[in-house]
């Protein structure tokens, strides 16, 4: 008798129809109406076309045919993002959806590495990524559901048409029955005696009544700030970008299996490939760079005819302090904002709505549950707020005040014991609710020349020389996997190709 039985969501896009295809699912053979409320007259930002590994266990929880949503959205894929000019100008190095190497004797595998060069060789830990070989030669292979090795131990996630996405995932959720209405949202009806959300009056009349409220409204944060005034925690005295502009162009040549990301002078920019076309973004700091000056550098550095007019957003890096207030659940840029440096957006909506099915309410809304929500999912935003400073505070550029700033300014202390264990003795932590593995903190390291001071005790005892010669069949196993594998494009033509979108209009 009291079970939540009635859900709104305000807003579409992709966290709004994420949210309405879980939901769906979740309550799939049980009494409850699930009713999304967006209007046809108010876009989506729907530039995030990058994803991480988790998309990939979102959808086929959800039973949708990968390839059949490969084709809907124009996707191809993703095994880890290139950094261009980060840790210095003419500097590369690639950050893999993957462990290296693999575990010896019960030590991690880079403490043999960091030993072995303190003696005088000379390898490189990118040799141990099976994924990494694979990027370096436009080549992608779906790893194995169970690998024969650790060494073949991998993840892959998409770059896709959000907007394609978005419009899969409505028309899935209503086959399951969820109700859409096109309508804007005029006013936010409070329940005068404990302050919760009560009901929607849109603009045409219509009153919307329900008992849960999911805001996909974007930054405004219609329901979560806007009626319910949450409050906004600010990170832009860590973070300095705060700006964007975006462009979609043509692509030229074969997609790469994985995103780029170009650090510039005031910022960084991203080439995300599909199919058929190439998204484009610079993501920038406004104290040092103007929109226009933005545009004109985004512009002058894409491969192809441009095919649409830029778009530019302003936001505030950070997260709303609570991302579930009373029967209110913010979902995406409703619950904050992280730039894209590590294409986070999309799972922090997956992982929140996987925290509130985990808790989720009855009519009584224990406040127990609702703050280890939101206990979870701030942990969670840090954690991937401190991952994304290591990329500017350890880079050695110091050709413009940007740069400067980042590597001068303080970091927080949650980071700085992170880095200094690491720095220290080689510790990788890792943390309830991270985002991302030991592995890529384990990446930013070595990229950015952080070397341990000392080593795990257990990694000096062996042989250097039969450690030397197994590292070396471990590099040969690799590379010789990759050498079989096919181009990322002979893949996607084999298995997966999607129809060009003049075609299919």
């Amino acid at each position: 008798m009291n079970n939540i039985k009635n859900i709104v969501i305000v807003g579409g896009g992709t966290a709004g129809w994420m949210a309405a295809a879980s939901l769906a699912k979740f309550f799939e053979g049980r009494q409850a109406t699930i009713t999304l409320v967006e209007s046809s007259q108010i876009g989506t930002v729907g530039v995030g076309e990058a994803t991480i590994p988790g998309i990939v266990d979102f959808n086929r929880n959800l039973g949708i045919d990968e390839v059949e949503l490969i084709k809907a959205t124009q996707a191809s894929f993703k095994l880890g993002i290139q950094f261009e000019n980060w840790n210095r100008v003419g500097g590369t190095f690639f950050h893999p959806f993957a462990d290296y190497g693999m575990e010896m004797q019960h030590v991690a595998f880079h403490h043999y590495i960091h030993h072995l060069n303190t003696q005088g060789t000379q390898l490189d830990l990118t040799d141990y990524s099976f994924p990494i070989q694979l990027a370096r030669q436009n080549k992608f292979a779906q790893p194995h559901p169970n690998p024969p090795s650790p060494l073949a131990d991998y993840s892959y996630a998409y770059h896709f048409d959000a907007s394609l996405y978005a419009a899969y995932l409505k028309t899935f959720s209503m086959k399951l029955g969820v109700k859409w209405i096109d309508g804007e949202v005029e006013e936010v009806n409070l329940n005068p005696e404990d302050g919760f959300i009560q009901s929607l009056q849109l603009k045409d009349g219509q009153i919307i009544e329900g008992q849960f409220f999911i805001d996909c409204t974007g930054f405004k944060g219609l329901l979560i700030e806007q009626a319910l005034n949450t409050g906004y925690e600010d990170w832009s005295q860590w973070l300095f970008c705060d700006a964007a502009v975006a462009v979609q162009s043509e692509l030229v040549g074969e997609p790469t299996p994985y995103t780029r990301s170009i650090a510039r002078e005031n910022g960084w920019q991203w080439r995300i490939p599909l199919q058929h076309r190439m998204g484009n973004g610079y993501i920038y700091a406004s104290r040092f760079e103007s929109n226009d000056d933005a545009e004109q550098l985004l512009l002058a550095n894409i491969e192809g005819r441009v095919i649409n007019a830029p778009r530019h957003f302003r936001f505030t890096p950070g997260r709303r302090k609570n991302i579930w207030n009373k029967n209110c659940f913010a979902l995406g840029l409703a619950s904050g904002f992280l730039e894209p440096l590590e294409s986070t957006s999309i799972s922090l909506i997956q992982t929140a709505i996987a925290k509130l099915l985990t808790f989720f309410p009855d009519a009584s809304f224990n406040q127990f549950n609702i703050a280890e929500v939101n206990r979870l999912h701030n942990s969670e935003m840090e954690h991937i707020r401190d991952f994304l400073i290591l990329h500017y505070k350890l880079s050695e550029r110091d050709d413009s005040p940007f740069w400067l700033q980042c590597r001068n300014a303080d970091i927080p202390d949650s980071l700085k014991h992170k880095l200094g264990l690491y720095q220290s003795c080689g510790h990788l932590i890792e943390h309830e609710t991270e985002s991302f593995e030991p592995s890529s903190w384990l990446t930013m390291y070595n990229a950015f020349g952080v070397v341990p001071d000392s080593v795990d005790i257990r990694a000096t005892v062996a042989s250097s020389e039969m450690l030397i010669k197994n590292l070396q069949q471990m590099k040969n196993s690799i590379q010789g996997a990759a050498s079989q594998v096919i181009s990322h494009q002979a893949f996607i033509d084999r298995h997966c190709k999607a129809v060009p979108p003049k075609e299919s209009e």
